[in-house]
């Protein structure tokens, strides 16, 4: 489960890096770096999130590869806690290195990307990582890539857990959606997806929504155990229990400018990508040893958490699955996502 992501070193060309101080024609190539600094950003406050063990990792490894002629800043939630400034900041070129969910990218135009996001998709870890470290998580790059005219560039494919359900009430069949308002993810066929299941999908900011769950503003919400316990989700009256509805492994999306990578040295691209590399390896084995330990921690604290059969949720997804890549034109892709299930 914790093997290499193997399509972060194919190819030095099929990624990209939106950087300050870069080298010139005159100082690049064999002659060595020109001093970078690099602005990673991510939109979790919580120093213990996975996301930040990886955002630390790539500054190790990028700083001393470099021997210190690249300076990595992390921002964890300090320059945007939605996903929507991240990637202006990136676009503005206010920030280098941002994570961005697969249904935020729809926002921009590409569609396709949010296949990553269709509910029950995945079976298990083993399956997304053969899905996003094989051919298809290198096509997708290619397409976002080509796509957005080398504006955003994937150096990486990390894990935002198991998503789990959490409201108010517990779920004992899935006719308990009905009449639940339900904060989701950003993604078309996520709100879908829980609308047919009975519930209500609204719009809540993250960095609002334990206020959203506290006051009663959302009946409840969704999202992976060391996520929403982290941000004590489950200590407010709307969040205390959770049903392990285990409907998506998430998947994040380490973006960067194309363009601007293109202006690099050799030398610097190949730490870049060595740094990326690493830190996709540190964030998802962070998320995976905190997924059991922030249940036990939600247990402690007095939520309350329960089995339901997840089949009538299954049958729900299978549909939308098949429209959804219907309309985007991608139906051998999920073919072939379908053919990795072991």
């Amino acid at each position: 489960m914790k093997k290499r992501a193997g399509m972060l070193g194919m190819t030095v060309a099929a990624f990209g890096m939106a950087l300050t101080g870069c080298g010139n024609d005159e100082t690049s190539g064999e002659e060595g770096a020109a001093d970078l600094k690099i602005v990673a950003a991510h939109n979790q406050t919580s120093p213990d999130n996975p996301f930040q063990e990886g955002m630390l990792e790539f500054k190790n490894v990028a700083e001393s590869e470099s021997d210190g002629t690249i300076e990595v800043e992390v921002h964890a939630g300090t320059i945007g806690t939605e996903e929507s400034e991240l990637v202006e900041k990136l676009t503005l070129g206010a920030a280098d290195l941002v994570l961005v969910s697969p249904g935020f990218m729809t926002a921009t135009g590409i569609k396709e990307v949010d296949l990553l996001a269709l509910p029950y998709l995945f079976e298990d870890y083993e399956h997304w990582e053969a899905v996003v470290d094989g051919d298809v998580g290198e096509d997708l790059a290619e397409i976002i890539n080509e796509q957005s005219g080398n504006d955003f560039k994937v150096l990486g494919y990390w894990s935002a857990g198991v998503r789990h359900y959490y409201g108010k009430e517990p779920l004992q069949s899935i006719e308990d959606l009905r009449g639940m308002s339900i904060r989701t993810q950003t993604s078309g066929v996520v709100a879908d997806f829980w609308g047919q299941a009975g519930a209500t999908p609204v719009d809540v900011a993250w960095g609002e929504l334990y206020q959203g769950l506290q006051q009663n503003v959302v009946d409840s919400s969704e999202n992976s155990y060391p996520y929403f316990v982290q941000q004590n989700h489950h200590q407010t009256p709307n969040g205390k229990y959770t049903t392990e509805t285990g409907h998506d492994y998430t998947t994040r999306l380490l973006l960067v400018n194309g363009d601007r990578f293109d202006e690099l040295t050799e030398e610097q691209k190949e730490i870049l990508l060595n740094a990326a590399e690493a830190s996709t390896v540190a964030e998802r084995e962070a998320l995976y040893a905190q997924e059991e330990e922030y249940k036990e921690k939600a247990l402690e604290e007095g939520a309350e958490i329960n089995e339901i059969d997840r089949e009538p949720f299954i049958e729900i997804a299978r549909p939308i699955h098949e429209a959804f890549a219907e309309d985007a034109g991608i139906e051998d892709i999920l073919q072939r996502i379908n053919d990795l299930k072991e």
